[in-house]
């Protein structure tokens, strides 16, 4: 990140809310957030499949 992007984001802290992120465990979804330790590191280290063009 450069120096403009971190004046923005620091200018605009007030306006930024928490993301949470879902994946698929077990045939449903949960969040991230909610793994221990162990799955928390595991879901890191996955490769997340991007499509790419033709």
């Amino acid at each position: 990140m450069n120096a403009k992007n971190n004046k923005y984001l620091e200018e605009n802290q007030h306006l930024r809310t928490k993301c949470l992120v879902y994946t698929r465990v077990m045939g449903y979804h949960r969040p991230v957030e909610s793994f221990n330790i162990g799955k928390k590191g595991e879901h890191k280290q996955r490769t997340h499949f991007s499509e790419g063009k033709c």
